[in-house]
């Protein structure tokens, strides 16, 4: 049962908006450690904690009050120059937003998050005292004013809108909300007893380690994605005036069809019809446009989420790595930026991890001490770039093709005749990984198969470029949306199917006598390449009744082939609709032509696996 029974639009809000501003306030954290004394970004952290923190004392979510309160009381100290902050004190505050983090989680799931550890809120009463951080005293430039007790400090620091515990001057308070409010009097919950300020290591030894609180599993419902999307209003304005426009010119149409209709056919009318009807056709492009552009969103609010990531794994693997940003204004499908955070997450991961070297190993190759990692994003034509690139050690293309060997994943043969390029690729195998242990960051083999299998759904390609002993940049590139899609409608017996124009590079015509077998499989050679010819009713299973008459030259999956098939129809932007409740073999969806009739859209990576290869005579045999 929700603890948030007819709030749970206010929730939805609350989340959203302090889900935003607690990345903001993760990243300039990350910003204050190079720049301890920077009085606008301590300002800025803590009015983020002072507004996450009434949200929640609105919705009446107590322990997330009382940590926010106890931050916002330390960094107000920060920010009057009453304490100066130390790596212990940033490890400290690091918590806290961590722990405010799992909290937002159980209120994802619509129930009240549990008390932040005693460890954690210990810290932070020791922190705002000037007491001992992990054996280090919090320094102080000024002498402080004197700090009241651990019972007082942690009395003082509770939030307005928590309510008195029942029984507090003999009132019931309890009694007192049912009997205003007319709800039911809440069962007695175990009583939490307020932190004392103890020493941190006897803390420490109370709690495991670190100090985040092992989370409560909240109850095991499923994450919704967000449905909500913030629109400028310059463009819903734009929308608007578009769908005013079409519904003039639907009505000037409506007129001259009722002017035709009654026998009025002279070359004026007839003229007039032409041009409403091709101005209809100009604002419905328009209007299309403007629709997509509402999905748009700046991809920089994914990426925000990922300086804090950098940080705290540099911290835990003893490194010194700094996550450069650029290009955050970039704007990119909504629903594409949401199914790009765990291919992201891996990537930028994978970099500090495998890509940057030790402090020794980057001393010794006289390397500077702090290593970078840029992420970034930029448009070109109708396409986004996303770069990861960072200045470690690089990948060895032998070292690479010799572990995918040892793995079996690939044989002997198959690597000696892989290219440096083609060796990179195989990073993305199941089961790869270059590391002979498993650790809590890596060495399953898992983290970059994800990473391919969901940019391909996205129908989208990464690559690989790496110098040996410099660095190493990853290149994802995806189109601007999923929502309309270009392809090239061809035709396979009596049927249409459509084709992602991103993987067609020509069409050429097919002749019996140019299609060779070598190795018992069917080739052409196109300016001196040898391509295999895969036939579209092979792949789909299906009786062709006729010869192919013309090749797509197709890169699809790290391949390139001709596929076959009988003829076109021609180039479409199509809407594609999923299927439901099934899933054909290599079928990515539907969509209808202009003349009504089904075109079924091809997913060929799929349509390219476990499917035998034509041969020729397979190829051109004489239909049934």
């Amino acid at each position: 049962m929700s603890d948030f029974a007819g709030m749970e639009e206010l929730l939805q809000d609350f989340l959203l908006e302090a889900g935003e501003l607690l990345s903001g306030v993760d990243n300039k954290l990350v910003e204050l450690e190079k720049r301890p004394d920077d009085k606008d970004l301590l300002n800025d952290i803590f009015r983020g904690f002072h507004t996450i923190k009434g949200g929640a004392g609105f919705l009446n979510v107590d322990n997330l009050v009382a940590l926010c309160h106890r931050t916002e009381s330390l960094f107000d100290k920060l920010r009057n120059g009453q304490l100066k902050l130390s790596p212990e004190l940033m490890d400290v505050i690091m918590d806290a937003t961590g722990t405010v983090r799992d909290m937002f989680g159980h209120l994802g799931q619509s129930v009240q998050p549990p008390p932040a550890a005693g460890t954690l809120l210990a810290n932070l009463e020791a922190a705002i005292a000037g007491q001992t951080l992990g054996g280090r005293a919090a320094p102080a430039p000024a002498p402080a004013p004197s700090a009241p007790a651990p019972a007082q400090a942690v009395a003082a620091a509770a939030p307005a809108t928590a309510a008195p515990a029942p029984g507090i001057d003999d009132i019931n308070w309890d009694a007192l909300h049912a009997a205003l409010t007319g709800l039911p009097v809440p069962a007695p919950g175990p009583a939490v007893a307020p932190p004392q300020a103890v020493p941190v290591q006897a803390a420490a030894a109370a709690e495991p380690h670190p100090s985040r609180p092992v989370a409560t599993p909240a109850p095991q419902q499923s994450l919704q994605k967000e449905t909500t999307i913030r629109i400028d209003t310059a463009r819903l304005d734009q929308v608007l005036n578009l769908s005013g426009e079409i519904g003039l010119t639907k009505n000037r149409i409506s007129n001259l069809k009722s002017q035709i209709v009654h026998g009025n056919t002279d070359p004026e009318t007839i003229k007039a019809l032409d041009l409403a009807v091709s101005q209809l056709d100009l604002l419905v492009s328009d209007l299309q446009n403007a629709v997509m552009k509402t999905r748009m969103q700046p991809i920089g609010r994914l990426f925000q989420k990922y300086p804090r990531l950098a940080r705290d794994l540099a911290r835990q693997l003893g490194k010194d790595v700094e996550l450069v940003l650029a290009g955050e204004e970039t704007e990119l499908d909504k629903t594409m930026i949401e199914d790009l955070n765990d291919p992201l997450v891996h990537l930028v991961r994978n970099a500090v991890d495998h890509g940057i070297e030790s402090p020794e190993e980057r001393q010794a190759a006289n390397k500077p001490g702090k290593a970078i990692v840029t992420l970034s994003a930029s448009q070109v034509g109708d396409h986004i770039y996303i770069e990861i690139a960072d200045d470690g050690r690089g990948m060895r293309p032998d070292v690479i093709r010799a572990k995918a060997v040892e793995k079996g994943l690939i044989d002997a043969e198959a690597a000696n005749s892989l290219d440096d390029r083609q060796s990179l690729q195989l990073i993305f195998l199941p089961g790869f990984s270059t590391k002979d242990q498993i650790s809590s960051v890596s060495g399953r083999g898992v983290g970059m198969d994800v990473v391919k299998t969901n940019i391909n759904k996205l129908n989208g390609k990464i690559d690989i470029e790496s110098i040996p002993g410099q660095g190493t940049t990853l290149t994802i590139s995806l189109p601007l949306t999923l929502a309309i899609l270009p392809v090239l409608v061809v035709r396979l017996n009596d049927q249409s199917f459509a084709v992602p124009l991103s993987l067609v590079r020509e069409i050429i015509p097919i002749k019996p006598n140019e299609v060779q077998r070598v190795s018992g499989r069917a080739t052409m050679v196109v300016r001196e390449e040898v391509l295999p010819v895969r036939s579209l009713a092979t792949l789909l299973g299906w009786q062709a009744r006729r010869n192919p008459a013309y090749g797509v030259l197709m890169h699809a999956a790290d391949n390139t082939f001709i596929l076959a098939v009988d003829g076109f129809v021609g180039r479409d932007d199509v809407v594609i609709k999923p299927l439901a409740d099934i899933k054909p073999k290599g079928i990515a969806g539907a969509t209808l032509s202009g003349d009504g009739t089904i075109v079924l859209v091809l997913d060929m990576e799929e349509l390219l696996t476990n499917t035998p290869s034509d041969t020729p005579g397979a190829l051109f045999a004489k239909a049934a």
